[in-house]
């Protein structure tokens, strides 16, 4: 899983570019405008100016909340790996020419004295309105953190610190588990956040709006850049798999 491009390396960084289609220049203006104010002052305090200034669906502030938060994760785990950072790079896509805003961006982050848990605090703050952006956060870190291919305990608890601060529900949670862990012996219902007594009504009108909140279109409308849309396609697998294992079960209880 590892994206294809010109690698350098500087210090513990390691880029491999993507000679992609460059997204909307745009995003690349903001982020350099941000980046202004980060040099001047720390880029925990663009994030609380993003959070003061309401600026949440916009795919600025996601990608500079997600590039920030994978800095800090990476550094919280101890030691930042090439396997960290091609993670990363593998769903973040970006044209050559701006790599070094991408990695003024992972290093003021990690150079800010400010900690992983104050970063998270920060990123709540700037969605706190929009929980499912939150929740597309998360799972970017999931990503991240299983990037040698399984999540460590000391990374599943700061995932896990992660979905506390961002007031994540359980039923979230357990979906982003499944989707990098698989569903296992996890029950379905609560996948969907489900009773096991609902109707079958209820689940079918559950399991169309999870499908709704979770499609292309509605990422993009709360400020997904459009290359990480597929992030959401383990998740949509998890209520797909949840979905079907309850319609088998209602099928086999008795008359």
């Amino acid at each position: 899983m590892v994206a294809g491009g010109v690698s350098f390396r500087e210090n513990y960084f390691c880029l491999r570019v993507s000679r992609g289609t460059p997204p909307a220049m745009s995003i690349w203006d903001r982020i350099g405008a941000m980046l202004e104010t980060a040099r001047k002052r720390t880029l925990g305090a663009v994030l609380e100016n993003l959070a003061a200034q309401k600026q949440r669906r916009h795919e600025a502030a996601f990608s500079i909340a997600l590039i920030a938060l994978s800095a800090k994760m990476a550094k919280a785990d101890g030691v930042v790996t090439d396997d960290e950072i091609a993670a990363f790079l593998d769903f973040f896509k970006f044209p050559e020419k701006e790599a070094g805003k991408v990695r003024m961006i992972f290093d003021l982050a990690q150079q800010d004295v400010a900690g992983f848990d104050e970063y998270l605090r920060k990123v709540a703050r700037i969605f706190e309105e929009a929980p499912a952006v939150l929740e597309d956060v998360l799972d970017c870190l999931f990503y991240v953190a299983a990037a040698d291919g399984v999540a460590h305990p000391r990374e599943l608890e700061l995932l896990e610190n992660a979905a506390t601060i961002f007031n994540t529900p359980k039923a979230a949670w357990r979906r982003l588990k499944a989707a990098h862990r698989g569903l296992g012996d996890d029950d379905p219902w609560l996948i969907l956040g489900l009773d096991d007594s609902a109707n079958l009504d209820h689940i079918k009108r559950t399991y169309r709006a999870l499908v709704r909140d979770h499609h292309p279109d509605a990422l993009i409308a709360r400020g997904v850049p459009a290359d990480l849309v597929r992030i959401a396609e383990g998740r949509m697998a998890a209520i797909n798999t949840a979905y079907e294992r309850i319609l088998t079960e209602i099928e086999a209880r008795p008359a």
